[in-house]
């Protein structure tokens, strides 16, 4: 039997696929440009996206708008996908190898896509053919600012005749493709901000779909790559909620269901000033870099954007990724400016080393980073790196410390060290072995341990400093340092104990019965 073979263009495969699945999975994307990298903003919008489509049981997509070359910053898309997993937020479909039936997923090589779809607007009389040169245009701009006047084309080229337009394709003269506005009289219903109405044919002229480079612009390919990659909700920020009602006209021109609009508010800094991808202190990478856990980032994104029913703010609450999921509510979604409090953001990490500390695995984990960057910080250093002895550190960091770097500080190296170089002293042998045996059964609390360590220089006459210095030598061979009851608190009983233990066992030599000898 004899099989006839053709091959279907990718855009009607993807049409029909889309009118297959679209009422029944929702599907949501995420679109950054390659002209830098993922900031606190973006990953807001990846973030509510994606808890939008697991809530619900959808897909989340990953799309690459690269039509403008002028823009592209090399390796800015590794780094974006980077970022996204380092945050937990897995892409089902995408570019590389993420794959997926509705691709490709990067916009330069989709070109030929969006060729073929514009004919469509051209036939129907939704676009037309601009000739106008650049420096008309910017006579345009000019005369507008002249004029104090809103600079927008004139749609000129809208009424050239055929005969002219031909005459002009036939000499080659470059042109763009502008598309129709016309008046817009019904709601956009934004899931955020309910019915908004704005007629963009009053503020603007005829917008550019396709420039003269053969490359689409962002509103077209946009509407196009929505709808033939089945998107069924589009969340994205404020800025873009006037150029909605533009998106809306060209779904109306193609003939196509437009996907359901939520735009997420601004995100401010603490004094209500708007946040600028200029800073550099609102990249992820910068998160990453200054030891931010994942989490930790997420949900400070959480807190101050909304989403969840019953929201506490007064006392920050660490959620994981399983719990948003469950939560999320696009309805509680905040719709006034996001104000960001960078204390909020330390509080979160703290919450979140906590966290991880309920769980042997997450546990076990962070007792390896730790071991790893101590022994890369003191590589020379008699270390104690027992489990026991870093979880309990990490206890008392999470209440006082943001990162874990933070435990390799020089004033902390007590917490490592192993003590060497041992002082002279004039602390009889047997009331060091008596403290020794006192601190076992004391409760270490820092406040017990500065009554109990008061009362045993009273009780054994000797004065308090002495005692100070021997038991700071002892612990940790500094002279300097934490309070000698929170160094011990910090440490805990069992590493305490066993380095006074050791303190008296390198002092094997003494000037008289009960008396340490100078070694010094």
């Amino acid at each position: 039997m004899l099989k006839l073979r053709f091959k279907v263009p990718q855009s009607i495969c993807q049409h029909f696929m889309h009118r297959r699945f679209y009422s029944k999975e929702v599907r949501v994307r995420f679109a950054p440009s390659p002209t830098g990298y993922l900031h606190l903003g973006g990953l807001r919008t990846a973030l509510y996206n994606y808890l939008y489509a697991r809530n619900k049981k959808g897909k989340f997509l990953l799309r690459i708008e690269d039509t403008d070359q002028t823009r592209f910053i090399a390796g800015a898309t590794e780094s974006i996908i980077e970022d996204l997993q380092w945050a937990g937020i897995a892409i089902d479909e995408g570019p590389g190898q993420f794959g997926g039936l509705y691709g490709p997923y990067r916009q330069s090589e989709r070109t030929q896509i969006y060729m073929e779809n514009v004919q469509t607007l051209l036939k129907n009389g939704s676009a037309y053919r601009c000739f106008c040169t650049e420096k008309r245009l910017e006579l345009l701009r000019k005369d507008a600012a002249r004029t104090r006047q809103v600079p927008k084309y004139d749609n000129k080229c809208r009424y050239l005749e055929k005969e002219k337009m031909h005459e002009l394709l036939d000499k080659g003269v470059p042109y763009c493709i502008r598309f129709k506005l016309t008046d817009y009289e019904e709601a956009l219903h934004d899931l955020i901000y309910g019915d908004v109405y704005h007629n963009v044919s009053n503020s603007e002229g005829d917008p550019i779909i396709i420039k003269t480079d053969q490359y689409p612009t962002y509103h077209f390919a946009n509407v196009v790559d929505d709808h033939l990659m089945a998107i069924t909700h589009v969340l994205r920020g404020v800025e873009w909620q006037i150029s909605t009602t533009k998106h809306l006209l060209m779904y109306k021109a193609f003939g196509w269901e437009p996907p359901n609009f939520g735009h997420l508010p601004l995100l401010v800094n603490a004094d209500g000033t708007k946040l600028s991808k200029r800073q550099d202190d609102i990249g992820i990478r910068h998160f990453r870099d200054r030891g931010y856990f994942p989490m930790a980032v997420l949900n400070y994104v959480i807190s101050a954007g909304g989403g969840f029913r019953h929201q506490q703010y007064a006392k920050p609450t660490i959620h994981n990724m399983k719990e948003l999921v469950e939560k999320f509510d696009i309805v509680s979604v905040n719709s006034h400016p996001s104000r960001l409090n960078p204390d909020v953001l330390n509080e979160f990490n703290r919450l979140e080393i906590r966290e991880l500390l309920q769980n042997d695995l997450t546990a076990d984990v962070l007792i390896k980073q730790i071991q790893k960057l101590v022994r890369e910080t003191y590589p020379e250093e008699d270390l104690d790196l027992n489990s026991s002895h870093i979880k309990n550190v990490l206890q008392w960091s999470s209440q006082r410390l943001t990162f874990l770097q933070d435990l390799i500080s020089p004033q902390l190296s007590f917490l490592w060290i192993k003590p060497s170089a041992l002082h002279s002293n004039e602390l009889k042998k047997d009331q060091l072995m008596a403290l020794h045996n006192m601190l076992k059964s004391a409760d270490f609390t820092k406040e017990n341990l500065k009554k109990l360590l008061k009362d045993f220089a009273k009780q054994e006459n000797v004065k308090f400093s002495l005692l100070m210095k021997v038991l700071r030598t002892s612990l940790s061979g500094l002279k300097d340092g934490p309070g000698v009851a929170e160094m011990m608190n910090i440490l805990g009983k069992q590493v305490t104990l066993q380095r006074l233990e050791d303190f008296v066992q390198k002092k094997s030599t003494w000037n008289e019965p009960g008396q340490l000898k100078d070694t010094a």
